[in-house]
């Protein structure tokens, strides 16, 4: 009897402590994860500082995709001098280029020129910013829907950013795939990434921004 009821101890005991083994090692695993979160975190806000800090200096360019615009490319039949044909701006998307707007005139970025794509989901993004005057160039015209033109529209877009000398900021609104084609960054809507023209044609990444957060 006495025995059996050892046996029965030692067996609860073991089991218990196998409980608090496995919760000792849960409560690690997950102070393990906090603080890769807590770096990532850290490490993504010096990120931005430094990217702030080179759009404070000027002499960069700030490519920027348009904000929201709920479905993908533009209806079919759509016309390029046609707002009400093509793909637009949410109110999402409207939210986002005010917020980004907003965000650049309050870290005083001195916004030289504003240029965007022809497509009206751009233009819209642009003029929203309320950074300065949008001048319409077609060099950063959609790549997506334009596909056959893609590698000569990141020529063309290329040779405008990398033309840029300042002072102050060069700001271009276009499209993801334009951007991906120039940085080879995929980039979510009212992202920001901003490169430095080298001198010899070519754009060296600063870094990037993520799409400002809205209601």
């Amino acid at each position: 009897m006495i025995g059996k009821a050892l046996s029965e101890w030692r067996g609860r005991a073991a089991l218990r402590a196998r409980r608090d083994a496995g919760g000792a090692g849960r409560a690690w695993g997950l102070t393990a994860l906090l603080l890769l979160l807590l770096g990532a975190a850290t490490d993504a806000s010096a990120d931005d500082a430094a990217v702030w800090a080179a759009l404070r200096q000027g002499g960069v360019v700030a490519l920027i995709r348009h904000g929201d615009a709920p479905g993908v490319g533009d209806p079919a039949g759509w016309k390029l001098g046609d707002c009400a044909t093509q793909r637009n701006l949410g109110e999402r998307g409207r939210a986002e280029a005010r917020a980004l707007g907003a965000r650049l005139r309050a870290e005083g970025i001195a916004v030289a020129r504003v240029v965007s794509s022809p497509w009206c989901r751009c233009v819209e993004t642009a003029t929203l910013l309320g950074v300065g005057r949008v001048d319409v160039e077609p060099a950063f015209a959609n790549a997506f829907v334009m596909s056959e033109q893609r590698e000569s529209l990141r020529e063309r877009g290329q040779a405008v950013a990398a033309a840029w000398r300042g002072p102050g900021v060069l700001v271009v609104v276009t499209h993801g795939e334009n951007i991906q084609a120039i940085t080879g960054r995929g980039v979510a809507p009212a992202g920001v990434v901003v490169v430095a023209p080298v001198g010899d044609g070519t754009l060296r990444e600063v870094g990037s921004l993520p799409a400002p957060t809205v209601r």
